[in-house]
C-alpha cells in the first residue's frame, strides 16, 4: 500500500519548484529584473505556497494556490484597479496555473499592532474596504466568471443544509435552514447591494506599504453581502484587543468607520446600517463556515458555527 503524503508536499516536489522558480525568471525578465540570490519558500499549507524572490530591486513575492483557491489571481486582476491603491496589481499573474507575482508589501499590521498599542490603524483600513467594495458592486458577473465562489444570500440557506449534512457531532442549538433564510430575507430588505467581499479580513492579510494600508491574499474572497466581512474582521479579530483579551476592544469606532462609506451611497439611517450590520456579522459566520470548510479540518467548521451561535469560540 504506497505510503500517505500531506497535501503541502506538492508544493516542495522538484517538479513545482522548477516550474515556479523558471516561471518566476521569464517574468521578472520580461520587466527587466533579475534574482540575484536563492528564492526561498517560507510558507507552505495544503493549499497555497509563498516564495520569496531577491532580486536586483528588491524582494518579490511569488504565490501559488490549489483549484480551490485559483480564482485570486483573476479576482485580484478585478479588484486592484478599483481599490484606489488598497489592493497592489501584480507584477505578473497566470489566471491558468493561479500563480501571482507580487510586489514586496511591507510589513504586516499583526507586527506593528504590538508596538503601537492601538487597533486605531483598523479605522483606515475598513473605510477604505467599505470603499473597494461599493466600487464593485457593478463587477460582480466578472468576479463570478473569475471563479470566485457565489455566497449571495440566495444561496446561502441551501448551502447550509448541505454542510450541517456532510457534518458529524452538529451542536443540537443550530437552527434549521428556514431561520437561515429568515435572516437573509431581512438583510435583504435593506437593499444593500452585495459584492466581493474578502471573507479572512485580518491582521495578517494588511500590510503598511509605502505607508498605505493594503489588503492582500484573496484566496478566501466570494461574493456575498459585503457586511459578511464584520463576522471575522470585528468580532473574530478586533473585539480581541491588542492582548487578545475577549470583549476588550470597543468595537463601536470601528464599526462607524466601516459604515460611513455606505451612509454616503446608500439611504438609510445609522440605526438601519446598524441593524443590517448586527445581523449580517451573524450571517456572516454562516458564510465563512461554508466558504471555509475543509474536509481535513471540520474542527474549524464547528468553531465558526459557534461564532455564529454565541459571537465566540
Amino acid at each position: 500500500m504506497p505510503e500517505l503524503t500531506a497535501m503541502s508536499d506538492r508544493w516542495r516536489a522538484s517538479g513545482f519548484v522548477d516550474s515556479a522558480h523558471a516561471w518566476i525568471v521569464a517574468r521578472l525578465a520580461e520587466r527587466g529584473r533579475s534574482v540575484v540570490a536563492a528564492i526561498e519558500q517560507p510558507h507552505v499549507t495544503d493549499w497555497s505556497t509563498v516564495m520569496r524572490v531577491p532580486t536586483d530591486d528588491g524582494p518579490v513575492w511569488f504565490k501559488a494556490n490549489d483549484d480551490s483557491m485559483r480564482h485570486e489571481a483573476a479576482a485580484t486582476a478585478i479588484v486592484a484597479p478599483l481599490s484606489g491603491g488598497r489592493v497592489p496589481v501584480p507584477l505578473a499573474s497566470d489566471p491558468r496555473t493561479g500563480w501571482m507575482l507580487l510586489a514586496d508589501a511591507g510589513r504586516r499590521l499583526r507586527d506593528v499592532i504590538p508596538e503601537e498599542r492601538s487597533l486605531v490603524r483598523w479605522h483606515d483600513v475598513l473605510e477604505a474596504y467599505a470603499r473597494l467594495q461599493l466600487a464593485c458592486e457593478d463587477r460582480v458577473d466578472a468576479l463570478l466568471a473569475a471563479g470566485l465562489p457565489d455566497r449571495r444570500l440566495h444561496t446561502l440557506p441551501g448551502a447550509y443544509a448541505a454542510l450541517l449534512a456532510g457534518l458529524d457531532d452538529v451542536d443540537p442549538r443550530l437552527p434549521g435552514p428556514d431561520a437561515i433564510t429568515d435572516l437573509c430575507d431581512r438583510l435583504v430588505a435593506f437593499g444593500i447591494r452585495e459584492t466581493v467581499q474578502h471573507d479572512d479580513l485580518h491582521d495578517g492579510q494588511v500590510f503598511l506599504g509605502d505607508g498605505v494600508h493594503q489588503v492582500l491574499d484573496w484566496g478566501d474572497a466570494c461574493v456575498s453581502h459585503p457586511f459578511f466581512t464584520l463576522a471575522v474582521t470585528l468580532e473574530g479579530v478586533i473585539a480581541w484587543g491588542i492582548d487578545d483579551e475577549e470583549g476588550s476592544e470597543d468595537l463601536d469606532p470601528h464599526l462607524a468607520a466601516y459604515l460611513r462609506p455606505f451612509a454616503k451611497t446608500y439611504p438609510l439611517t445609522d440605526t438601519d446600517l446598524r441593524e443590517a450590520a448586527r445581523i449580517a456579522m451573524r450571517l456572516g459566520w454562516v458564510c465563512r463556515a461554508i466558504n471555509g470548510a475543509l474536509p481535513q479540518d471540520p474542527g474549524q467548521t464547528h468553531t465558526r458555527l459557534r461564532m455564529f451561535l454565541d459571537g465566540k469560540p
